[in-house]
């Protein structure tokens, strides 16, 4: 399942959730993976244009704690990797 955010890229690169480091700032652009999975991020308010911050990861990088839409959102380093982020 993919869902992606159709914006024209101003110069900014492209990643994944998973390779930001603390404090990095980005805007969610794709949602790929499994089915479940995406779906699950996608009701958690991982959507598409959404802003995004790393606020800690976990020492072995296991769970990854992110703030988005006014809240503290742990998922795990695999989950992240399948989100396509924008960095500024």
């Amino acid at each position: 399942m993919t869902l992606r955010a159709d914006r024209p890229s101003n110069g900014s690169r492209t990643t994944t959730l998973s390779t930001l480091a603390v404090g990095a700032k980005a805007v969610v652009r794709d949602v790929r993976g499994e089915r479940s999975v995406a779906r699950r991020l996608m009701e958690m308010g991982v959507l598409p244009g959404t802003p995004i911050e790393v606020v800690r990861i976990a020492p072995l990088g296991d769970p990854v704690e992110l703030r988005l839409r006014g809240y503290a959102l742990s998922i795990r380093h695999a989950e992240a990797a399948q989100v396509q982020v924008e960095v500024a």
